[in-house]
């Protein structure tokens, strides 16, 4: 007998017909003798739809109040799955994330899980019960209701799966498991056996929807077992483990894209050994990530700085930088949006040299400009025009051997 913690996003909830089609999957885990922790997300479009009706009420609504408004849609979903549960003659109780003794940093809307205290699932579970959490939130050591921002779900999932000490934690979703690149846009895409945790954090980071990134660290950093399952169909998913067998000898093992990016360019900073620390210090204290980061000095007193972040946060970086002017004394700023980021990820890559060169040779045989690089052991990113994103997408992939007509 085991513990299992199952997470089923959005979609798979998205209708009373998909809530009981999870309810028998949860029976069907629990009656092979194993415990079982279930984390939802809000049904189908809920979230966007609370979204779209607070900035009918406030352009931009206070984020406490966001909070509130948003955690509310995972309620719905815990306590129409534990009455499925309970109809099917399987006990079942519902937590909200705070009940479930999630305890998180004092951030709304993306704050980091910091503890949990497992006393009442573990009580639950003692008494043979289902318990069904919501993901997606918690709270703070003063009370305050918190987001984990999008896609937390995923994270609630493994944190809970790594607190209990779970045998294992499945992540079912609309897609049968982890592919090369998203086959909604590229056709020849295939489902891979197994993913190394290193190479799930990249694409996750890099744009890849399937999971959540700080899933993929919470899985990593406690070892937690995880695969990505199809929520519709019952087959095998993809194994998300410590070191995945290097299938068909790829060096690379995935093409992740991400548009809506902009690249932000500070002009005339002082050239000083505290330059480039005060002004990402400054960004990482309004909650800004930056990306790919680029320096040129112009002369020996003055350099240039450009970095990438996502499209939304372009409105608050060039407020916080007018803010910042005197400190940071720049001459000026400028911004290009309507850009997107490509990368390759694959663990091969480290053994092999001239991956970069070869991934380079492609876009530019296809005319596609780049225009920001970024590289670690394990990827090569590259900033093109949005407009040329899922062509770079697609001969990137058809380059490197991915496509399923070239098993």
């Amino acid at each position: 007998m085991g513990l299992i913690v199952q997470k089923f996003g959005g979609t798979s909830v998205g209708s009373a017909e998909r809530i009981l089609n999870v309810a028998e999957r949860v029976r069907e885990e629990k009656e092979r003798g194993n415990d079982v922790v279930v984390v939802v997300s809000a049904m189908g479009k809920t979230t966007d739809q609370l979204v779209s009706l607070a900035k009918e009420i406030a352009t931009q609504p206070n984020k406490r109040e966001m909070d509130m408004l948003l955690t509310t849609g995972e309620q719905i979903t815990i306590s129409l799955l534990s009455m499925a549960l309970n109809h099917k003659g399987i006990e079942a109780v519902s937590f909200t994330g705070w009940q479930a003794g999630i305890f998180t940093e004092d951030i709304h809307g993306n704050a980091r899980i910091t503890k949990i205290e497992t006393d009442a699932v573990n009580k639950q579970l003692s008494k043979g019960k289902v318990v069904i959490v919501a993901g997606f939130q918690g709270i703070t050591v003063d009370g305050e209701i918190t987001t984990l921002g999008r896609g937390g779900s995923d994270t609630t999932a493994v944190a809970l799966a790594a607190a209990l000490k779970a045998d294992k934690c499945d992540i079912y979703t609309d897609v049968t498991g982890v592919y090369t690149t998203d086959p909604r846009y590229v056709k020849d895409a295939r489902k891979l056996l197994a993913v190394s945790y290193d190479e799930m954090l990249e694409l996750a980071n890099l744009g890849a929807g399937v999971l959540h990134p700080r899933a993929v660290e919470f899985a990593k950093n406690y070892n937690v077992p995880l695969e990505v399952r199809s929520s519709m169909e019952k087959i095998s998913g993809t194994v998300i483990e410590e070191e995945a067998t290097m299938e068909e000898n790829l060096i690379v093992r995935g093409v992740a894209f991400e548009g809506e990016i902009t690249r932000v360019t500070v002009l005339g900073l002082p050239n000083s050994l505290s330059g480039l620390s005060t002004i990402f210090t400054t960004l990482a204290k309004n909650h800004i990530n930056v990306d790919i980061i680029i320096q040129s000095s112009t002369d020996a007193h003055a350099t240039n700085l450009s970095f990438s972040i996502k499209s939304e946060d372009l409105e608050q970086t060039l407020t916080v930088l007018e803010e910042n002017r005197e400190v940071l004394e720049y001459e000026q700023i400028e911004w290009e949006m309507k850009l997107a980021k490509v990368s390759i990820v694959g663990s091969g890559m480290v053994s092999n040299p001239g991956v970069a060169a070869e991934m380079f040779k492609v876009l530019a045989d296809h005319e596609i400009h780049v225009k920001m690089v970024s590289t670690s052991e394990i990827k090569v990113s590259a900033v093109v025009a949005e407009t040329n994103m899922i062509r770079a997408v697609e001969v990137l992939h058809e380059a490197f051997n991915l496509s399923e007509n070239k098993r």
